[in-house]
């Protein structure tokens, strides 16, 4: 019986990388992966959410659709929960293995 690495099996059912579906999962991989950050940052600040979303100026059902799921949240909400969770959160950009640095 042959084994497959992660990699394989994610290019065979998904598609290679720099296909549409792969971004699309990769994507989606990547803001579930924010939506528990902030849960969990929340959670460790002892808030519910509806506190955070009072500080945020959003209903609960906001951050809890925030955590379960960033896909429709905007940088400016998400930078917004982080800053009422007194948290830093740092984007970083690469273009051709190098960091972008804003000048």
């Amino acid at each position: 019986m042959k084994s497959y690495s992660l990699a394989e099996m994610k290019d065979k059912y998904i598609g290679k990388k720099g296909t549409k579906n792969r971004d699309q999962y990769e994507y989606e991989l990547r803001m579930d992966v924010l939506g528990r950050m902030i849960k969990t940052a929340r959670q460790q600040r002892k808030l519910t959410q509806e506190q955070l979303g009072e500080l945020v100026g959003v209903q609960k059902a906001q951050i809890s659709k925030l955590e379960s799921s960033a896909n429709s949240a905007t940088i400016d909400t998400v930078l917004k929960v982080f800053k009422a969770l007194k948290a830093d959160i740092h984007f970083n950009v690469t273009m051709e293995k190098q960091f972008l640095k804003l000048i």
